[in-house]
């Protein structure tokens, strides 16, 4: 009998996730494309290394205020899913159902293929492949890992953070060692007119991009129920990794502008190559390059972990979709993964970089907002002893998260109405499909 026991300890410890894979988990969802790419949307209409660095920390902040807030609903709601599941609870399952549906169609499989592009980009430099043939490989590739269960895909996922962080560390410090890097002349300090770029229209703007390099700060929240001791590691894993990433990209910014004038960064998607280049010359710049899309991997992978559960936990609540609940012998939904990975592929094949980005944004702000704004229903379900985790400060970090969520909405629509209307067209039929499968 204590042998049985012991095994069965082991077999359930297989199959949940530690509080380092986690931390990682949050960490390599947020640190990917965005933060090698969004810089360069963001030096022409905001021509200001203080107001920049202002951005990324408002970024840091909203997001910051977002994890705190969720960590109060999971720890409460402990169960894999993410919005499909918080939504769902607080307010109606059809809610929902359109919130997962959009986690997986935007939030997963939409920033899987902008990672995917975004490693071709890096890596046709010293390929010479074509962006979109390497990203559909990558997507592959990393599909296939995590086809192998928890424990494969964990080692991977924390093997290829820590070498993602250990490239950031190197590229935060390597200016300061190299002659004449400080080539670009920026100031940090605040100058006349950066106050009114702050509250301009043009910042509000920007601050898609930025959203978009901290989307994936919520990424444990879709494992909950797949993690060892979610009370205590779930608001660890999303305060940890939110904090740590927003001191990571205000380095890797800042590092950005001291390294290239603003003119070489306007509207590149590779940041890290044209920084990469100009510090150390064409051919150790190829050698970062290849090094940027092993990196970028990391994000890929910890999508491809997060995003199947959505699927997962659709297909344990409705029948009709109890086929996308199915497990393989190394108790993954394969056919989640599946999904995923070709609605993925598909994205890459019909859109550029640039559309995805603000579509993501936008899609996943609005079922964000959403959720945060859930919290205030949720004290009333709940009393205070079922909620482990109660938020600092609060209302404070909900009605923040809400109000530069709103701004951010209000400016891009009046800029670009096209992207709400894609977002909400994008909604319409998750509505549809859940009221044919919740149907008895």
């Amino acid at each position: 009998m204590f042998i049985f026991r012991v095994d069965s300890l082991r077999m359930t410890d297989q199959k949940k996730y530690t509080l380092t894979v986690g931390i990682t988990l949050v960490i390599a969802n947020m640190i990917g494309t965005g933060v090698f790419t969004s810089l360069g949307y963001q030096v022409e209409p905001i021509p200001s290394g203080f107001a920049i660095l202002v951005l990324w920390a408002v970024g840091g902040v909203v997001a910051l205020s977002g994890a705190f807030t969720y960590a109060e609903i999971s720890t409460t709601l402990q169960k894999s899913g993410g919005e499909y599941n918080y939504l769902g609870k607080i307010f109606h399952p059809a809610f929902g159902f359109a919130g997962g549906w959009m986690s997986l169609l935007v939030g997963f499989a939409g920033a899987i293929s902008a990672v995917a592009l975004a490693i071709g980009e890096y890596s046709s430099t010293f390929l010479g492949i074509s962006n979109k043939v390497v990203a559909i490989a990558a997507i592959v590739l990393v599909s296939a890992v995590h086809w192998f269960g928890v424990k494969t895909g964990g080692r991977v996922q924390n093997l290829l953070t820590s070498l993602k962080l250990l490239l950031i560390l190197f590229f935060c410090i390597a200016p300061f060692f190299v002659a004449e890097s400080n080539t670009s002349g920026i100031s940090f300090m605040p100058k006349a007119g950066d106050f009114d770029l702050i509250l301009s229209a043009s910042f509000a703007v920007s601050l898609v991009y930025v959203v978009y390099a901290y989307t994936g700060w919520n990424a444990v929240a879709y494992i909950a129920g797949n993690l060892e001791n979610p009370t205590k590691n779930l608001p660890r894993s999303l305060i940890i990794g939110t904090l740590t990433v927003t001191i990571v990209y205000l380095s890797l910014n800042a590092m950005f502008l001291y390294s290239a004038p603003m003119e070489e960064l306007n509207g590149k998607n590779d940041i890290g190559n044209v920084v990469a280049f100009k510090l150390f010359g064409d051919k150790v710049g190829l050698v970062f390059s290849s090094l940027f899309s092993v990196a970028l991997l990391s994000t890929l992978s910890a999508m491809t972990i997060a995003g199947p559960r959505v699927l997962e936990a659709m297909g344990d609540d409705y029948p009709r979709l109890k086929v996308m609940a199915t497990k393989n012998k190394f108790d993954m939904p394969y056919l989640a993964i599946l999904v995923q990975a070709g609605w993925s592929i598909f994205l890459v094949l019909v859109s550029s970089f640039k559309e995805i980005i603000q579509y993501i944004s936008i899609s996943l702000s609005i079922f964000s907002m959403a959720t945060v704004l859930g919290i205030f229903v949720l004290r009333r379900k709940y009393p205070k002893e079922k909620r482990p985790f109660q938020i600092p400060f609060y209302p404070l970090p909900p009605i923040l998260f809400t109000v530069c969520t709103c701004w951010m909405i209000y400016y891009v629509t009046v800029n670009d109405p096209k992207i709400i209307l894609y977002s909400l067209g994008t909604v319409v039929p998750g509505i549809i499909i859940y009221f044919v499968v919740s149907k008895k």
